[in-house]
């Protein structure tokens, strides 16, 4: 029987069997071979890939479905004509939620399907495509039969597949279950091969925005839950040790220093500045008398002193003597008995008559903060000079001198230059200069000294220009050169001063460019003896007290060890 509603139930119809016809590709599986006449069943086939059925409207499939009976007639007695799908019968009126619960049931139905192939080919065993499957539950309510024609012929190479029975039910979607693709050996036969199994997989990558299998809703909220925990407790402790970096990096630190490292350096809570200048203060003083002002001194000194210092401070009443500078020489020693608060401090005293004098004050500071409340806590003592070293010879073994340029610059550039540098003349300066000559070669003496004579002339062959005789130098070529000048100050006395100066060579002659003052003494050693180094004149010598007593004659210090010194 033919259902003349299809396009494509003629038999023939110029479309040859297992082509595909106007509606779509043929759902007819293709023929297999008999192994032997009779009721022999086929061999079984060589699995093929799945082919995925395209979906086709209702009436298309279903004349597909009977086109494809009718031009595969099956033997008699075999098989019976499957039920054709039914037509559509989903209502004009379906709403959205409906359709999609529909399309998730679909999608659901389809992951099924891959889920049992995927079981099956771990097992080992190859998944079988599915030739035809049947509609969902909801569109094919009822099955129809159609009887088959008789008249199709049947190729000797070819005989129909068995088809299935009218009491056996169509396939489900979704159970995964299929009938063979295609035709195949026997797994007896000789060039039969048994399928290799597919490698296994060990997870399912989830399409995005989906759950990963295997797990549930209380999984995915566990994940989440421990992904914020987790960026909480980062945050939170990024926040605590930047809190902390902060905090100890706004503190202040002090560096400590150790006893010695306040020893090296004269580190200390004691007012030494302060106190050294009330020493010097109190030793001029004490290094400045006459009888006529003997009541006056006593009482500027009792501003100073302690009840139990000696109120003229080691002085007789007899002589005369004044201090011109009083300086402090840089020492201090600890006063034990009154630990940080007292220092024994070194003075030096000039006198008018040139006598450099050494005096040792104990000084006493109630404050140590504000330097408040200063006294001399004890009588004067007066105490050598300090020792002096010789100076070491200086090895001037590398110099190379030209007499012939000392001689040229004493006569033709030193002495007017000189004239019109005691003088501050600008313009008389300008002939003698470099551009770029420094700021105490321009400036002078503003006058102070005048009338120079130029004595010694050394000038130094600079290292490059040594190995020419006679020397050449080139041009900006510089050279070190030691003057000494003679002058006359403002009161008419003659006063010799020496002076290091840089010459450059120019095209247009020799000229100054720097003049500091000092030379070098390349001898060396010292200029007096060891007895020259003893105290001068108008030194007080030391009582039974310990203070200085001016009672001694001017010449030299004279101890006394039983005299006390007396009150006027």
């Amino acid at each position: 029987m033919t259902d003349h509603n299809s396009p494509a139930g003629a038999v023939g119809e110029g479309q040859p069997s297992g082509q595909p016809g106007p509606f779509g590709p043929s759902q007819q599986p293709p023929q297999h071979a008999w192994q032997g006449q009779g009721n022999q069943a086929p061999a079984p086939q060589q699995p093929s890939a799945p082919q995925q059925p395209q979906p086709l409207p209702s009436d298309a499939a279903r004349a597909q479905v009977a086109a494809a009976w009718v031009r595969s007639t099956p033997r008699a007695g075999q098989a019976a004509v499957p039920s054709l799908p039914p037509r559509e019968t989903r209502p004009q009126g379906e709403s959205k939620k409906e359709k999609r619960e529909r399309e998730r049931a679909a999608r659901k139905a389809a992951y099924e399907q891959k889920k049992a192939e995927k079981e099956q080919r771990k097992r080992g065993g190859a998944a079988r495509p599915a030739a035809a499957t049947a509609p969902s539950p909801s569109s094919a309510p009822t099955a129809q039969h159609a009887p088959v024609s008789q008249h199709t012929p049947v190729h000797e190479h070819q005989a129909a597949a068995p088809a299935p029975s009218a009491a056996s039910p169509a396939p489900a979607p979704g159970t995964g279950s299929t009938a063979p693709a295609g035709g195949g050996l026997h797994p007896g036969h000789p060039g039969h091969s048994a399928p290799k199994p597919l490698p296994a997989r060990d997870f399912d990558v989830p399409k995005p925005g989906g759950r990963i299998s295997g797990g549930g809703r209380r999984t995915h909220v566990a994940l989440r839950a421990t992904l914020l925990i987790t960026t909480c407790v980062f945050a939170l402790g990024s926040c605590g040790v930047m809190g902390l970096v902060i905090g100890k990096s706004s503190g202040t630190t002090t560096a400590g220093l150790d006893a010695s490292d306040a020893n090296r350096y004269r580190l200390t809570e004691f007012p030494t500045e302060q106190a050294a200048a009330f020493a010097e203060q109190y030793a001029q003083l004490c290094m400045t008398f006459s009888p006529d002002t003997s009541s006056a001194r006593r009482t500027d000194l009792a501003r100073y002193a302690s009840a139990g210092v000696d109120p003229d401070c080691g002085w007789s009443g007899e002589g005369t003597s004044k201090a011109v500078s009083v300086t402090w020489d840089g020492t201090a020693e600890k006063l034990p008995e009154y630990g940080d608060h007292g220092r024994y401090l070194g003075v030096q005293v000039r006198t008018e008559d040139g006598t450099l004098t050494t005096l040792t004050v104990p000084v006493y500071v109630q404050n140590l903060a504000t330097g408040e409340g200063m006294r001399v806590s004890g009588d004067v003592g007066q105490m050598p000079l300090p020792a002096a070293a010789d100076v070491p010879e200086v090895d001037q073994g590398d110099e190379v001198v030209d007499d012939t340029l000392s001689t040229q610059l004493q006569k033709e550039v030193l002495p007017g230059y000189f004239e019109a540098w005691g003088a501050s003349n600008a313009t008389a300066m300008a002939r003698f200069l470099t551009p770029d000559a420094t700021l105490t070669a321009t400036t002078g003496l503003a006058g102070r000294l005048t009338a120079p004579q130029i004595g010694t002339v050394v000038a130094l062959v600079p290292a490059s220009a040594q190995n020419s005789k006679p020397y050449t130098y080139d041009s900006g070529q510089a050279v070190q050169v030691r003057v000494a000048v003679d002058w006359t100050d403002s009161k008419g006395v003659a006063v010799r001063r020496a002076y290091r100066m840089t010459i450059v060579n120019t095209a247009q002659g020799w000229f100054v460019k720097d003049v500091r003052g000092g030379v070098l003494d390349a001898e060396g050693g010292r200029a007096d003896s060891d007895s020259d180094s003893a105290t001068g004149t108008a030194s007080p010598s030391a009582g039974s007290s310990g203070a200085p007593s001016p009672s001694a004659p001017a010449s030299a210090p004279v101890p006394s060890s039983t005299a006390k010194p007396g009150k006027s």
